[in-house]
């Protein structure tokens, strides 16, 4: 329901914390100094995606046990990677203005990970403690923001106004502003700001090179998650003459660039229709009805329309989603279905007999179940970019096969959220046994429906679970093997497995690791992804591979706040997503 959940890489810590390092070495290279390379700034900091109902800038409760397992985490790793700046949160955790919080800024940042950088307010978030109710006035939201470690503050100047005054009082030591200077200074020196401070105006800068769009067309083609594909549908075979290519994101070049694109150039923009144009040539005809103007259209008078003309084709592709204006800051939703007449447009060209391909593009999981089932293959890309529509064409043809996997849960309705794979497994966990609503027996006893943890309408599971993805190969896992099953706490778990491709396509597997801790002093996760690889195998291919886990890295901070291994029983799971695999078995012993 949160629209910020565009800006950040999913639900999962250790994935959250890999490409979090990654973008720090992506944007600062080996040397800050250089003139490519940019200052990184992790934020929100910390906790703001847990934030109340989905709503943005709302309140957020995260004990400080959660807050260091789940949260804190992917923070540290960018800390580690060399992050110059960090960021702070709008939300309040536990009554604490992120703004305002000596725990996280000078506790956990500074004294715990040694961070040297600078710590800068996010839009106007000092002044905004007065909203909070944690500051009375813009003097005391300085004050607290100051001391608490912030060194810069963005746009509501209240540093500027009343820093002077609150050194003269000795509510704010010299010392405390002698500090926050150097951290700037610091960072200045670091990108070599003093040495050439200026950037070179008649430099040439190198917009849409063609090496810069064929790296932005991979990564839509390897982040699109194949969801369905029943009875092969994709890829398109050249028995296909025939196309209909309709829906409001099939020809939307701006709408596709997603969130945060001020500087988005919507005549750069390569739509699904325009590369499928490009792609078929003359050898498919394709025909162009949208059915709906734009994702929150409710004027059904182009939907029949547009069912008519696609039933002259032998493939439907759909291309359904969210504008850009609907994911981002402070555009939160509490419905997550399809806008407008998205829905109502898919049961059309469902009702023609006509194969549908249904292509998301959208900036969140969306509620889709329904359209799921009236379409025989969905294909989901998360607002895909400029080249969004070159990858998308080269996947429905089989030019590029799909290995996108899903980074977050996709739930069946928004009453599921919460909903994370992550989760602990309760004293009453489902067994898959229970009565489902519509099974229920009139006049039923109060107990035959099982008293367990599960809902009555939605079941036990998400619609996808976290990690799931198809290709238009498949997978076999065989033999997955443990160097040993007995580690000590300073030992490395190797795991090994054969990797099979065992259908008639090339093509990439994520491979994924998942870990549980049987039993805590607090009870710990159900499944935590710990490794995760990259694997292409041609058709027939077979691969012996290996991953190595530091037992270190199954420390989690425990009943006594102590991040530490506790010795027992663990499972692993070598698997294509977190619902699947088999259960291996392993201890850690002192």
């Amino acid at each position: 329901r949160w629209g910020r959940m565009a800006e950040g890489c999913g639900e999962d810590t250790y994935l959250t914390a890999v490409m979090g390092a990654a973008m720090v070495r992506g944007f600062q290279g080996d040397s800050l100094n250089k003139s490519t390379s940019i200052a990184a700034c992790p934020k929100h900091f910390v906790g703001y995606g847990a934030a109340e109902g989905g709503r943005d800038y709302n309140s957020t409760f995260i004990p400080e046990r959660r807050l260091r397992n789940v949260y804190l985490p992917p923070f540290e790793a960018a800390a580690k990677a060399g992050a110059a700046t960090f960021m702070t949160s709008f939300n309040d955790n536990d009554g604490v203005p992120s703004t305002g919080n000596t725990f996280i800024l000078k506790d956990v940042l500074r004294d715990e990970w040694g961070f040297d950088g600078l710590v800068i307010s996010d839009w106007a978030s000092a002044a905004e403690m007065v909203a909070h109710g944690f500051a009375a006035d813009s003097k005391e939201a300085a004050m607290k923001a100051v001391n608490a470690g912030v060194d810069m503050e963005m746009v509501s100047y209240t540093f500027v106004k009343e820093l002077p005054g609150l050194i003269k009082e000795g509510k704010v030591k010299e010392a405390v502003v002698d500090e926050a200077v150097r951290n700037i200074l610091r960072v200045k020196y670091r990108l070599g700001l003093f040495d050439n401070p200026y950037v070179d105006e008649k430099r040439q800068e190198v917009m849409y090179a063609p090496a810069h769009l064929e790296a932005a067309k991979q990564a839509a083609v390897e982040s699109a998650i194949l969801l369905k594909n029943d009875r092969e549908v994709l890829p398109l075979q050249a028995s296909v003459k025939t196309v209909a290519v309709v829906g409001p994101m099939a020809n939307a070049p701006y709408e596709q660039l997603g969130t945060w694109v001020f500087d988005g150039e919507k005549t750069r923009t390569v739509t699904p229709l325009t590369a499928i144009k490009e792609l078929v040539g003359d050898k498919v005809q394709v025909i162009y009805e949208p059915g709906l103007a734009y994702s929150r259209d409710k004027n059904m008078d182009g939907v029949a329309k547009a069912a008519a003309s696609a039933a002259r084709a032998d493939v439907i592709l759909a291309f359904v989603g969210e504008e850009s204006i609907l994911s981002g800051e402070a555009h939160c939703l509490a419905d997550l279905n399809l806008q407008g007449a998205q829905n109502e447009l898919i049961a059309a060209l469902a009702k023609t007999g006509k194969p549908v391909v249904m292509v998301v593009m959208a900036g969140r999981p969306l509620t889709i179940g329904k359209e799921v089932e009236a379409s025989s293959a969905v294909l989901y890309s998360f607002h895909p970019g400029t080249m969004g529509g070159p990858a998308l064409a080269d996947l429905l043809w089989g030019k590029a096969v799909p290995s996108g996997k899903t980074p977050v849960t996709f739930p069946k309705m928004v009453g599921q959220i919460p909903l994370y794979y992550a989760h602990n497994n309760t004293g009453r966990p489902a067994t898959r046994n229970e009565v489902l609503l519509n099974d229920i027996p009139l006049e039923a006893g109060q107990t035959s429906l099982g008293c367990t943890s599960f809902y009555m309408d939605a079941g036990f599971d998400a619609l996808y679970p976290f990690g799931y993805g198809l290709s238009y190969t498949t997978f076999k896992y065989e033999n997955v093997k443990l160097a040993s099953a007995n580690l000590k706490k300073d030992d490395v778990l190797k795991v090994t497995f054969d990797l099979e491709n065992t259908g008639k396509y090339e093509g990439t597997e994520i491979v994924q690791l998942y870990v549980q801790d049987k039993v805590g002093s607090v009870t710990r996760p159900v499944k935590e992804l710990k490794r995760f690889m990259r694997v292409n195998l041609k058709p027939g291919e077979r691969k012996t591979l290996t991953l190595e886990l530091p037992i270190s890295e199954l420390a989690f901070w425990n009943i006594d706040m102590v991040k530490t291994v506790e010795p027992g029983d663990f499972a692993l799971w070598v698997a294509p997503d977190s619902r699947r695999g088999e259960e291996v078995a392993f201890k850690v012993v002192d």
